[in-house]
């Protein structure tokens, strides 16, 4: 396993003509920790997300895992794993077939396969064609292809979408697996009862700002809930 490192980023900003998508968005997400991203559909956290991770190249700031820039990374993949959408797989293929492909693009061992298989409880459905896949287990399958490079960061945007709630519960333990061993895990969603249960941290950005960062404790005392909290600060927010 590639060394945990944390996520800094700082004064991200990015405009889509008129509209200001990310605007000054500065937090940390720390190593050995779970940080959730949440806020509101349509709040910047894909767009933050792609910008950390040299998708779309910001107009201000910067986005850095330790000291570097993703795309400056000797190794990219096997530093961050990242989930943005499902796995872009063939539906012809199977799901082994799919990491043997991805192994070979990104120079990663194809002993790798059966162990992330397996990490996500895919190892029965290896040799199923991905046609056939829940949207659950196409979510288990891009979580297992973020894992080839074995990295030390995982960013993960909305990865329970589609999960049962047995799927939701594996993930949380998952997830805090992860996380204990070191490593960095940065987990967006709109949904705050998904991560009540994993995460460490909170970063809640709304229309394009952060709106609060810190520990789960503290988020939880501006409520009597963590989604009440959550509404009286994006209410708060959109009253500035």
């Amino acid at each position: 396993m590639t060394q945990g490192l944390p996520i800094r980023v700082a004064g991200l900003s990015k405009a889509f003509g008129p509209v200001e998508a990310v605007t000054d968005v500065t937090f940390t997400a720390a190593a050995g920790r779970v940080t959730g991203f949440v806020g509101p559909n349509g709040a910047g956290k894909s767009t933050t997300l792609r910008m950390l991770l040299g998708l779309i190249r910001p107009d201000r700031g910067s986005a850095l895992f330790g000291d570097t820039q993703y795309r400056d990374l000797a190794t990219p993949t096997g530093v961050v794993g990242a989930v943005l959408d499902l796995a872009a797989a063939h539906p012809a293929a199977s799901a082994r077939a799919h990491l043997r492909t991805v192994c070979d693009l990104s120079g990663h061992p194809r002993s790798r396969i059966d162990a992330v298989l397996d990490s996500v409880d895919l190892i029965g459905y290896a040799d199923r064609k991905v046609r056939g896949f829940s949207t659950g287990m196409r979510q288990r399958l891009a979580l297992a292809t973020a894992l080839l490079g074995d990295p030390g960061v995982l960013v993960l945007d909305e990865p329970s979408n589609g999960l049962d709630p047995a799927g939701i519960v594996w993930l949380r333990t998952f997830l805090r697996t992860l996380a204990d061993e070191g490593r960095t895990v940065l987990i967006s969603s709109h949904v705050l009862t998904e991560l009540q249960y994993s995460v460490d941290d909170l970063v809640l950005i709304d229309h394009g700002r952060i709106a609060w960062s810190g520990g789960l404790a503290d988020f939880a005392a501006h409520g009597t809930t963590l989604e009440q909290a959550f509404l009286a600060l994006t209410a708060k927010e959109t009253t500035v």
